[in-house]
């Protein structure tokens, strides 16, 4: 067990030196510079040798290499620069912007969840064939949505027609509810597709048979027998979706337009602001190596034969 959490923490921290090496090599290899966006402006009456100095104050004159290690040395202490056109450290832009992403994520997968053990139940539990199959194309339809087009759509029906909920100032909890189903319907759908498949799997055991042989209903021994089972799978893609959640939450907050590490990525990749596009692709990265490792270290805990495999193979 020791020698499976190390090596999947060593594979955590690989994964997060080759995103923040990937970033940094893609946007040094961009045409444009921040600083001269920002400065190289007549309004401002700045010569060259003022604009050379404000390079030089930013470590943009060094070379590629060191500015490499310069970086990673600074990631690596939590120092992740300064913003070229906000003129503060990108750090405390990630603290203010945080919170708002982190919650609307964090209520979009849970209602994600909530769809997707919904269509699973419901596929199960109907009677007859056409409507197994209706509520069964349901995924397939969600996760080939794309999320703005459904963002758009979702404002133009309830908020716009319908006017239930306001999309111009509305309150801190109305304000969540369309980003939250935009957010939740496509991350469902390879949910519920899993969680299906590994029912249907599942009910074909021999103990589901004997289970239904003692008098058991068919919805007890989902809910008894089954569901157990078929979610440690479903465990698994939900981590692989974490990186496609927070994406997720960044285009739902352009669409919407809510503050956030949304509107934040919006105006750095305008900007060519690489200090807060790096800063996002590494958090980024980081929450999506945590989530898995998280989901790695407790799949083990809820399957006593992976805990016993583990055992073994040490």
């Amino acid at each position: 067990m020791t020698r499976y959490l190390l090596g999947r923490i060593g594979q955590a921290v690989v994964v997060l030196w080759a995103a923040f090496t990937a970033s940094f090599i893609l946007l040094q290899a961009l045409p444009g510079d921040a600083i001269l966006i920002k400065f190289q402006n007549p309004d401002l009456g700045l010569s060259p040798v003022q604009i050379a100095e404000i390079r030089e104050s930013y470590g943009a004159d060094s070379p590629v290499w060191a500015q490499y290690l310069h970086t990673l040395g600074n990631f690596l202490t939590g120092d992740f620069g300064y913003s070229v056109q906000a003129g503060v450290p990108v750090g405390d832009g990630l603290l203010a912007n945080l919170p708002p992403t982190f919650r609307l994520a964090a209520f979009g997968f849970a209602l994600a969840v909530l769809l997707a053990v919904a269509i699973a139940a419901l596929s199960s539990l109907a009677s007859f064939s056409w409507l197994r199959s209706t509520i069964q194309a349901l995924p397939s339809l969600f996760v080939s949505v794309p999320t703005f087009w459904l963002g758009i759509m979702l404002i133009q029906l309830f908020s716009f027609r319908l006017k239930l909920i306001p999309v111009i100032n509305p309150g801190p909890w109305e304000g969540l509810i369309l980003p939250m189903v935009t957010l939740a319907i496509p991350i469902s759908a390879p949910l519920a597709q899993i969680l299906v498949r590994n029912i249907d799997e599942v009910l074909t055991h021999p103990f589901v048979a004997v289970a239904r042989a003692k008098g058991a209903s068919r919805a007890w021994v989902l809910w008894r027998h089954v569901a157990r089972n078929a979610l440690l799978p479903t465990l698994t893609i939900a981590g692989v979706l974490s990186g496609e959640l927070l994406a997720g939450a960044v285009i739902t907050e352009t669409v919407f337009g809510l503050n956030g590490l949304g509107s934040m990525t919006e105006q750095a990749v305008r900007n060519q602001d690489t200090a807060v596009i790096q800063a996002v692709v590494v958090l980024s990265a980081a929450v999506f190596v945590a989530v898995n490792l998280a989901v790695d270290l407790l799949v083990p805990v809820l399957d006593p034969r992976l805990r016993s495999r583990l055992g073994a193979a040490a």
